[in-house]
């Protein structure tokens, strides 16, 4: 029971990074940069994919999605971030606290969601090649993406109604530089058994369900490339998937640092900087990890680059 004297918390504290005044500068700077790469990066990817014909693929498809996502879960994130870092901390309003948890909750489950479709993609192109046209058509891919937006909306928001409804009286400080679960649950004097079970229910759909998708589906397509007699022809197969697999592994490795190593005497400035891999650095490092090691992008930017060179 809460005592009636106690009032509900309507303004919340972000302490933010808290970083040495000396740096403070450099940190904002830095921070600023990454926002404008990765908004940059991920643009670049979104529109090579819709001019280019050559990108005109359910793979590319996916993958302007992936950095749709991207620009949404740091615009969410990182303008607040900014401002903490130079402010030191900001004071903003309850609900928007929520809204932001929201949408990072929405950009991440989005995440989960795309990166297994565009596991299966791979799943289709490597292990059922002849079949793949026919199975990856327009109306699936657009179905698949709908999907993926839909559930993320809706998961999310079965999970936010409810720790909306819990009351809230402080402290009105939360040790972190966005609004996280469970900094968020830490004000709480509510019970919060039941949305801790909601909790646990949308990992399972938002998280667990996904991995382990991945986790199948790259076990067939290891068997089927393995499969294949010449190491060229492994190697050719392989890279197809390469930047994908690279993705999934930054991006869970992340989250399981974050969420399932245990916090029992771990410091909020740790758990900042495990934050920081999953919210900051996978936006900034998907598009520069696909630019990198696929060949179509390549081409398509220096088809581009030639084109503004001869007009």
């Amino acid at each position: 029971m809460v005592e009636k004297n106690v009032s509900h918390i309507t303004k919340i504290h972000l302490l933010g990074l808290q970083t040495p005044h000396s740096i403070t500068f450099l940190i904002f700077f830095l921070f600023l940069l990454i926002y404008c790469v990765t908004i940059c990066g991920n643009f670049l990817i979104i529109a090579l994919v819709y001019y280019s014909k050559s990108l005109h693929s359910p793979m590319y498809f996916f993958l302007s999605q992936l950095s749709l996502s991207d620009i949404l879960l740091v615009t969410n994130i990182l303008p607040n971030t900014l401002h903490t870092v130079l402010m030191k901390g900001i004071t903003i309003s309850f609900s928007d606290c929520i809204t932001q948890f929201y949408f990072f909750g929405v950009s991440e489950g989005l995440e989960c969601f795309l990166l297994t479709v565009m596991c299966y993609d791979r799943y289709v192109a490597i292990c059922k090649p002849l079949h793949y046209s026919l199975t990856m058509n327009f109306q699936l891919c657009w179905v698949l993406i709908i999907t993926c937006w839909v559930l993320s909306f809706l998961v999310v928001l079965i999970l936010t109604l409810p720790v909306s409804q819990l009351y809230f009286c402080g402290p009105d400080i939360i040790n972190h530089f966005f609004c996280d679960l469970d900094p968020i649950l830490q004000l709480s004097c509510s019970d919060a058994s039941n949305v801790l079970l909601e909790v646990t229910l949308m990992a399972v759909i938002n998280v667990v369900i996904p991995f382990f998708t991945i986790i199948i589906s790259y076990v067939y397509i290891i068997i089927t490339i393995f499969k294949i007699p010449s190491i060229t022809g492994r190697q050719k197969v392989f890279s197809t998937c390469s930047s994908h697999l690279t993705v999934v592994c930054i991006y869970y490795g992340s989250i399981v640092c974050v969420y399932l190593v245990p916090r029992r005497g771990q410091s909020g400035d740790i758990t900042k900087f495990l934050s920081l891999l999953y919210t900051v650095v996978t936006p900034l490092m998907n598009p520069i990890i696909y630019s990198l090691r696929n060949k179509d992008l390549k081409k398509a930017v220096n088809k581009i680059n030639n084109n503004k060179i001869i007009i």
